[in-house]
């Protein structure tokens, strides 16, 4: 076998060289052609970087995706939209919280974090009005910047963000965690104050009890969670459900340091969105805490809420390295690249199942894997509050669940009963799941 170039002119126009095999006349080489020993199908000619891009789908009337051309007559965009104008530098981390969106980049620039969406809290910060100078507006209908009380601006770089139902957390390589918004049940670990209006709030909280250096974070609904160096997980907010896993079922306004069967246990990823929390090990082992009313922790008991983390004994599922919470639902991905799914809800294996106590495994083939593709595997899961989101090492995003509002971005405002490739013009490298919104970071093709 021998090569030769392909010399269409319609490759050549498009900047692209292809090389195919054929049969050569004998077992030399045929004369002036190259000789490979792995030859490309196709090469990408030029330089230049591949440009991040940022899109987003779903719910519109809240400006939670930041299009300019908002109209009060859009209600949903049923697939995704690049955004435009796009927040300057590569945007390295998104968040969906209840109808608002953050956006962050790992820049040294002054302007680091975005905020659109709804703002009745402060839970994008403070924007003010043009209108009247004392007042701020409630809602944000396009990427807007969020001032940050940095000491060292130019120095302190934005590792990531999220957001929880009006409240925001944001996690700094130099100077700890930033919260903002709703402080009712103390999720922005700070000092509760009675009465305290949200609206128009200019605070920005700097987050303090934590004793290691915070190396993740997690909104839930009304609760916060903070991974540490140390493998550590600290937690403050509403307790009701005993998401917050300090043993109790009460409001705390500080950090406290979780134990129960996490202690001493290295903890490498948590999760949280609704009102129950998932934590992984390094070992690959899975802890939970919080609500069970929807089978969430139903494998270590039959009680509603569990207040102190327990290490559910999944079996059969090899070992774990990446988890995710929904509202009633929670999914888990193994270091084969296989997912896993339980709760109560659309959990992706049909209309025939809507519960689970146990992890049940979504067939690879829905993922793209074949005996042809067998490289390909799950890298990333996600939750939304009804809805799942995955991400494999092609970079393709594929969703199913509750379809509120067009949030999947399939075209259609159907439930999906089984997962579902969205359409997204480029390679899918994160994912943000909302209620009713979803955010993706993607790099172009070329």
């Amino acid at each position: 076998m021998a090569l030769s170039c392909c010399r269409r002119a319609g490759w050549r126009r498009l900047g692209l060289r292809c090389w195919r095999l054929r049969e050569a006349a004998g077992p030399e080489p045929a004369r002036g052609l190259r000789e490979r020993d792995d030859p490309p199908v196709v090469r990408y000619m030029g330089k230049g970087r591949r440009k991040s891009r940022v899109f987003a789908w779903g719910f519109a009337q809240t400006g939670a995706l930041g299009l300019p051309a908002f109209r009060p007559t859009v209600r949903m965009q049923l697939r995704p939209r690049r955004l435009e104008p796009e927040p300057e530098g590569r945007i390295s981390s998104t968040a969906c919280g209840y109808g608002f969106t953050l956006l962050a980049s790992q820049t040294t620039d002054i302007t680091k974090v975005w905020g659109m969406g709804l703002n009745t809290d402060s839970q994008i910060g403070f924007h003010r009005s043009r209108r009247d100078r004392t007042k701020g507006y409630d809602y944000i209908l396009e990427p807007s910047a969020v001032p940050l009380p940095l000491d060292k601006p130019q120095e302190t770089r934005v590792l990531q963000v999220s957001c929880g139902r009006a409240h925001s957390l944001v996690l700094t390589d130099r100077e700890g965690v930033f919260s903002m918004g709703n402080n009712v049940h103390g999720q922005c670990g700070r000092r509760i104050v009675d009465r305290e209006v949200y609206r128009g709030s200019q605070i920005i909280h700097r987050i303090e009890g934590v004793d290691s250096r915070v190396t993740e974070v997690a909104c839930g609904q009304d609760h916060s969670l903070f991974r540490t160096d140390k493998g550590e997980v600290y937690s403050c907010g509403w307790g009701v459900d005993g998401q917050t896993g300090l043993g109790h079922n009460s409001v705390v306004s500080r950090p406290t340091r979780l134990m129960g069967d996490i202690a001493g246990v290295d903890i490498v990823q948590i999760a949280t969105y609704g009102d129950f929390c998932l934590a992984v090990s390094k070992d690959g082992d899975v802890f939970g805490w919080g609500n069970s009313e929807y089978l969430q922790l139903a494998t270590v008991t039959d009680s509603m809420q569990v207040n102190v983390p327990r290490h559910l004994p999944f079996e059969g599922v090899g070992r774990i390295k990446w988890a995710a919470c929904g509202g009633t639902h929670a999914a888990i991905l193994n270091c084969e690249g296989d997912v896993y799914v339980w709760g109560f809800g659309i959990l992706g294996k049909g209309c025939h199942l809507s519960e689970s106590r146990l992890p049940e495994q979504i067939p690879s083939t829905l993922f793209g894997r074949s005996e042809f593709t067998p490289q390909v595997r799950v890298d990333r899961v996600g939750c939304g509050l009804h809805h799942f989101a995955a991400i494999t090492n092609r970079g393709e995003l594929f969703v199913w669940g509750k379809n509120l509002r067009g949030c999947l971005g399939i075209g259609r405002t159907d439930d999906q009963y089984f997962p579902w490739r969205v359409t997204v013009p480029g390679e899918v490298v994160d994912v943000a799941c909302g209620v009713d919104h979803m955010v993706a970071l993607t790099k172009s093709i070329i």
